[in-house]
């Protein structure tokens, strides 16, 4: 199905408090390519392929999700580029509005980063969205933060992205 997905991210330095209260996915991600970026991943026991299209303002692109088999997917993982990136991602709804934030926190060798995405109804949205305080600095535009960008680029280290 075709999707336009719009989103902005930050870096995040303080977590909410009890995350246990909110829905929780386990995340394994690797990407067969950059531009565009095509990835595959597992949601807890669900497996996707997904190509992004290349986007010219960072926040949104075309996305198109498919379903794939665990065997699928484990057939195609040793095929990816980079690293195989492991996260948690907790769904947290932000009060006094439609939208979730999402709440990435990445396992060794990305650790300790953690990144929250906000997913938006229009470009208008997202640059009207005033974030909440906990979200720290917008990385939207930073191609660093960039899920394929930290699973590809040999010469990433957690310590610089987040000094």
């Amino acid at each position: 199905m075709d999707n336009m997905e719009i989103e902005r991210k930050w870096r995040v330095l303080t977590v909410p408090d009890d995350l246990s209260r909110y829905e929780c996915i386990e995340m394994e991600q690797a990407y067969l390519n950059e531009h565009p970026t095509v990835r595959i991943r597992r949601e807890n026991d669900d497996y996707i392929l997904t190509y992004k299209g290349i986007s010219d303002n960072d926040i949104s692109h075309t996305e198109y999700n498919l379903p794939l088999t665990k065997e699928a997917f484990e057939h195609m993982l040793p095929k990816c580029d980079g690293r195989i990136i492991k996260k948690k991602r907790y769904r947290i709804p932000l009060e006094g509005t439609e939208l979730c934030a999402e709440l990435d926190i990445f396992d060794e060798p990305f650790s300790p980063l953690k990144i929250v995405e906000v997913e938006f109804p229009s470009t208008d949205a997202a640059g009207e969205f005033n974030p909440p305080a906990w979200f720290g600095e917008d990385v939207s535009h930073d191609r660093r933060f960039k899920n394929a960008v930290l699973a590809i680029d040999p010469e990433f280290d957690p310590a610089k992205m987040l000094s």
